[in-house]
């Protein structure tokens, strides 16, 4: 004889029922099936009832969610430190390998500013002799600008004196060293050059169209390892 739809509908309920019992992470890991559970159970008790059982797990689920949050957004930032201290370390390691002064400087305007993500790289220097214009192929890279201005630019005109690391939104495009490129610049990460004794100061100029690319409050471990590194490259051919 057949078995009838009602027998197998009381198998399948009797077979769950024994995977639940000999496993119950089935329902208690399902937060949707547990939900359902805890609103049939407040239901069937009546609204005059307070369930502190259901109100604490209701408290436990928003605490894991929020941890769940939290972890995710810890592991995104690690991994964009990782991204960003291998950017810093490819870019590097570019200007360690050029074999003149000329490829140092011409490599920044190209393979390292696309290392580093950004529209533009700008390296100045200060100097009492105007040679502004003459330097050939390199001059679209280095920029030679009158003493002081390093920190004029870096502070913003301000009387303060400008930070060694500037990270800031918005390109003063009238004085900034970008040239013809400034106009479409929306954000700039800027880092003071020491060159050495009786020296004049440096400056190293990137310039994003994003404007979220660099903005106060961001950090600069990695900027300032990439500035110590690159001062200390940029002493030796000085020198």
């Amino acid at each position: 004889m057949a078995v009838t739809g009602p027998a197998q509908d009381t198998g399948t309920l009797d077979e769950w029922r024994k995977r639940v019992l000999a496993d119950p992470g089935l329902v208690l890991d399902d937060a949707e099936v547990m939900r359902a559970l805890v609103l049939t159970s407040e239901q069937a008790m009546g609204g005059n009832v307070v369930d502190l059982r259901g109100m604490a797990m209701e408290r436990l689920e928003t605490r894991l969610n929020r941890l769940e949050e939290t972890h995710r957004a810890v592991i995104a930032a690690a991994y964009e430190n990782l991204a960003s201290t291998n950017q810093i370390h490819r870019a590097l390691l570019r200007l360690l390998d050029a074999p003149r002064f000329e490829d140092f400087v011409l490599s920044l305007g190209g393979e390292v500013a696309e290392t580093l993500r950004v529209d533009t790289l700008r390296l100045v220097l200060e100097s009492a002799d105007d040679k502004s214009g003459g330097l050939g192929p390199l001059d679209q890279v280095l920029k030679v600008r009158a003493p002081g201005y390093v920190e004029q630019y870096m502070s913003g005109g301000r009387p303060a004196p400008a930070r060694p690391i500037v990270l800031r939104q918005g390109v003063p495009a009238e004085t900034s060293p970008y040239g013809e490129f400034a106009a479409d610049l929306r954000s700039e990460a800027l880092m003071r050059l020491d060159l050495g004794k009786g020296r004049l100061p440096g400056m190293l100029a990137l310039g994003a169209e994003d404007p979220h690319r660099f903005k106060p409050g961001q950090g600069t471990e990695l900027v300032d390892f990439f500035t110590g590194v690159f001062e200390r490259v940029l002493r030796r051919w000085l020198s």
